[in-house]
């Protein structure tokens, strides 16, 4: 069963990439937080829409700063339509981002503008779609039939935000260096949501107060709806919650039904199959990917040379070579794949990674900035790529969610002031899919 409606109480999820939408329909994205663009989200009937602040691509100091600028205006546009909200921190399903600053700036902005006191943070990284499970506390992320360990994972050696524990109660401590223990982390476990079902985890979040965390243990969505019954219980006694989730969370929260996959009638209008795939991401699946991709007739390779664009004497000239070649495939008719050179750099003298990847993405939209043809569709590869792609490269300040393509692969119905208004844009990212999904989303956009 899907829960009920929750009533006229708003939810806010402030993403911080685009991925997040991956389990949801029909709801709003907005890429600006001004008072004006999140009223605009609040007055929608779903009751939930995204706040796309890609703060995954930012330095800590840089995404406090925006957390508190966030809960700061939307304070001041909840109290002009006088509406109540919860705000979800959505985040990786392979626990990298910016845990606990983000959360931490959340809670301090938001309780001193509304007194309001804070019992805990839920923390539920579930996300089935993608093959991501938690149970004994454990965060284990599928490949292939084996399930293995989040910390053993390729994602736990990220330069910016890695880690060594999967068991989340010890995830918790190593993130918050040891401010708080893992004894101290509550634990919903299976026992609990299958056994005592919603008045079990009723129980166990009503231990929470002063701020505790509680981590969710799922392995199924009917666990996460009995869970959501529990927190919505805990919720009219008068408990109050910030959450940090990965995106079933906000399906399950919000009340989202189900709806099948999006058919190609449904995203793209036009008869001919031209299209923009901009990859950037350059995890292991999203390069197994791009490989089966290109093998496609209607596919042309473009490569972004990275150590080209980090040059900033070669910079410009790659950038206009590769918009040049781009353009010429649109016009033929045929599918553009830009993709950045698969060496991962990492050796430039007196830059950090994080600046590397910030170089690199820039480039990627000053090439999507120069297509001059209208594509039939566009997909960007990669979660900061695709939110650089859609409010830098194409200037979408709104767009709608229409449904996933594939399972856990979200496209947008880009708005009236973007580049290529009202064309369907596929955020893909980088760790969901099988081997063959990207050629296969193109394939169902050509029709």
């Amino acid at each position: 069963m899907v829960p009920e409606g929750r009533g006229d109480r708003r939810i806010v999820v402030l993403d911080d990439d685009p991925t997040g939408t991956q389990t949801v329909h029909d709801v709003w994205v907005v890429t600006r937080w001004t008072e004006a663009a999140l009223r605009f989200g609040l007055k929608d009937e779903a009751g939930l829409f995204y706040v796309l602040t890609n703060s995954r691509s930012l330095s800590e100091e840089a995404a406090l700063e925006l957390n508190r600028e966030i809960a700061a205006n939307l304070s001041e546009a909840a109290a002009a339509l006088g509406h109540e909200f919860d705000v979800v921190s959505r985040s990786d399903s392979t626990l990298r981002g910016h845990f606990p600053a983000e959360v931490d700036a959340l809670r301090s902005e938001l309780q001193m503008r509304h007194s309001w006191r804070y019992d805990g943070t839920i923390i539920c990284p579930f996300f089935p779609e993608g093959g991501r499970f938690t149970v004994g506390d454990v965060h284990y992320v599928a490949d292939g039939k084996q399930l293995v360990p989040a910390a053993e994972t390729e994602y736990a050696q990220d330069s910016d935000f890695g880690y060594t524990k999967s068991h989340l109660r010890e995830w918790v401590a190593e993130k918050t260096s040891g401010r708080i223990g893992a004894e101290e982390v509550v634990s919903v476990d299976l026992h609990t949501i299958r056994r005592e079902g919603p008045l079990g985890v009723r129980r166990v979040l009503g231990t929470m107060t002063g701020g505790r965390v509680a981590v969710v243990n799922a392995l199924t969505y009917e666990d996460l709806f009995v869970f959501v019954a529990g927190l919505r219980a805990a919720q009219e006694e008068g408990q109050r919650f910030l959450f940090r989730t990965a995106a079933s969370f906000v399906k399950a929260y919000g009340g989202i039904r189900d709806r099948g996959l999006l058919s190609r009638e449904e995203m793209v209008t036009s008869p001919a199959g031209r299209g923009l795939v901009v990859v950037g991401s350059h995890v292991a699946k999203t390069t197994r990917q791009l490989h089966e991709a290109l093998a496609l007739e209607s596919v042309r390779p473009v490569e972004l040379r990275v150590r080209r664009v980090l040059a900033s004497s070669d910079r410009d000239q790659e950038i206009e070579r590769v918009a040049g070649r781009a353009n010429e495939t649109l016009t033929s008719g045929q599918v553009a794949m830009v993709y950045t050179s698969r060496e991962l750099v990492t050796d430039l003298p007196g830059v950090d990674t994080l600046e590397i990847g910030q170089r690199v993405s820039s480039a990627l939209v000053d090439v999507v900035r120069n297509i001059r043809v209208r594509p039939d569709f566009v997909i960007a590869k990669g979660g900061i790529t695709s939110s650089d792609v859609a409010t830098e490269g194409l200037a979408v300040e709104r767009a709608r969610v229409l449904g996933q393509i594939l399972p856990g692969v979200p496209v947008w119905r880009i708005g009236p002031e973007s580049t290529f208004p009202g064309i369907p844009y596929v955020v893909f990212p980088g760790n969901v899919g099988s081997t063959r999904d990207l050629g296969r989303a193109i394939g169902i956009l050509q029709g």
